[in-house]
């Protein structure tokens, strides 16, 4: 099976789709995932001409949110004014509440309140002592303006932590 993105004929995984029904995911190469959870590279998304159009609501969310975030491309701005997706489509693909910019070292999203794990031994600045590897971090709190960062406590010391750095627990 290949790629709804990038025509790609690679193992696809499962990635869940933020915002819409419970469970809703699509199958997308590594590479997609990756850019998708990261930094796009707009040459490599050119395939969201045919995955705008694909059958599965979901790879037309993705699809719709990528050419969005390419929206700096005139490639990309010409066929964001073709999409078409039904009104239940459109609202998912626009539900950035839903989206959290806050993601882990794995690319999952963070809330307010998760338990997050650190993946790195890191030196606290300023309280004198490094936050072991393997710590839970319980009820998180998201810094609203810096998607990198968020805050939690760390032996009694309330700190601001690298998203880069922990996965969720």
């Amino acid at each position: 099976m290949s790629c709804p993105f990038c025509s790609a004929d690679a193992e696809l995984i499962f990635l869940d789709v933020e915002g819409g029904p419970a469970g809703a995911q699509a199958q997308v190469c590594a590479v997609c995932a990756e850019q998708i959870a990261g930094v796009p590279d707009p040459s490599h998304w050119r395939g969201l001409a045919s995955a705008m159009w694909h059958e599965a609501p979901a790879v037309q969310v993705i699809a719709a949110r990528m050419l969005k975030r390419l929206s700096g491309e005139s490639w990309a701005q010409d066929l964001a004014e073709q999409l078409y997706l039904d009104d239940v489509t459109q609202a998912w693909a626009e539900n950035v509440a839903a989206q959290s910019a806050h993601k882990d070292a794995n690319g999952a999203a963070l809330a307010q309140g998760d338990t997050v794990v650190l993946i790195k031994d890191l030196p606290v600045k300023g309280a004198g002592f490094t936050a072991k590897r393997g710590t839970a971090v319980r009820g998180i709190s998201l810094v609203a303006d810096t998607p990198e960062h968020i805050e939690g406590r760390v032996e009694g010391q309330r700190i601001v932590i690298l998203t880069q750095y922990v996965k969720k627990k």
